[in-house]
């Protein structure tokens, strides 16, 4: 199911904390009363070809994506040898392609470059190489990550019923074993 020369893409997604009705949440927007919330932020790597989670990192958003990119990607580094990592905007640094590349032996790690910062070329070695030449066919995979979130809450909803961050937490990894476990049944 996995194949040579694997590839995996990583994003994160968000999931509702509790069924909110679309009329409620118009009734309170037009009160006026707003209030911050955390939710639930789940990070995973995916296999581009059968859409199976290989990694999964839980945390509390709205935050930056960043920080969870290392340990899902090592914990998949861990179960395959990938061969390539694509991710969008939001993981392109340095110490990313580095990690990757040097630390685990991944290929490449296919990021945009991010030029919300600066409009000069970039100094990291790997990040020039993707700047001179960048991959559009390759990256165009990193879609598959979006398309199995999508999938993902149409089958089973995107809001949960525990309560508390803990319960959430672990409902949140029960989602990943049944997503791969539905992959896995419906492949045969």
């Amino acid at each position: 199911m996995i194949g040579d020369k694997p590839k995996g893409a990583v994003d994160s997604t968000g999931y509702e904390t509790r069924h909110v009705s679309l009329h409620y949440r118009s009734k309170r927007a037009a009160t006026r009363q707003f209030w911050v919330h955390t939710f639930p932020k789940l990070t995973v790597l995916c296999h581009t070809r059968s859409y199976l989670w290989l990694a999964a990192q839980v945390s509390r958003g709205p935050t930056n994506d960043s920080p969870d990119f290392a340990p899902t990607v090592m914990e998949a580094a861990t179960r395959i040898a990938l061969d390539q990592v694509l991710a969008d905007a939001a993981y392109d640094s340095d110490h990313h392609h580095v990690f990757c590349r040097e630390f685990l032996g991944i290929r490449s790690l296919v990021t945009p470059i991010n030029n919300r910062r600066y409009r000069t070329w970039p100094k990291g070695r790997y990040r020039r190489a993707l700047k001179r030449r960048f991959p559009h066919r390759v990256y165009g995979q990193r879609a598959h990550v979006e398309s199995s979130f999508s999938q993902d809450k149409r089958q089973l909803g995107s809001a949960f019923r525990a309560k508390s961050d803990d319960a959430r937490t672990q409902e949140v990894l029960l989602r990943v074993l049944v997503h791969d476990v539905m992959i896995l049944k419906r492949t045969g």
